[in-house]
């Protein structure tokens, strides 16, 4: 995936929705921050982020994180940790790995020389083929 020319952060996408405050936005940019190293392989004007929690400080608080990437299917992390902040970070990092999940699917699974050349030949030279089959004559 190449460098956007405007690559996204969490302090420039991230909006805070039910059971949060514009002043824990700071605070929560700041325990996400690891994510923009993920993130900024793609536009910021393509990219949002979400985080929203139900039943804040309460015993079955739920944190969700949504996250939309222009051409991608929305991901969606939620914790049940009832420390807000554990629930935060269990929440991003389950974000960050599901993202590493859709990058790797799309990439062709062998290794950078075939990525950037694309696939070989599926058949052998003939001079190879003929060497075979006299072997196992």
């Amino acid at each position: 995936m190449s460098a956007a020319a405007n690559p996204a952060t969490v302090a420039e996408c991230l909006r805070v929705g039910a059971g949060f405050s514009q002043g824990d936005r700071n605070w929560i940019v700041e325990q996400f921050a690891t994510l923009d190293a993920r993130l900024a392989a793609f536009h910021a004007d393509a990219t949002e982020l979400e985080v929203s929690v139900k039943d804040r400080n309460a015993r079955g608080q739920k944190v969700t994180l949504e996250c939309w990437i222009a051409g991608r299917q929305k991901i969606v992390t939620t914790s049940s940790e009832e420390d807000l902040r554990a629930a935060l970070n269990d929440a991003r990092d389950d974000l960050r790995r599901r993202l590493n999940d859709a990058k790797t699917r799309q990439e062709p699974r062998h290794n950078k020389h075939v990525r950037e050349i694309g696939q070989p030949d599926e058949e052998a030279p003939p001079a190879d083929r003929e060497r075979a089959d006299a072997e196992t004559v």
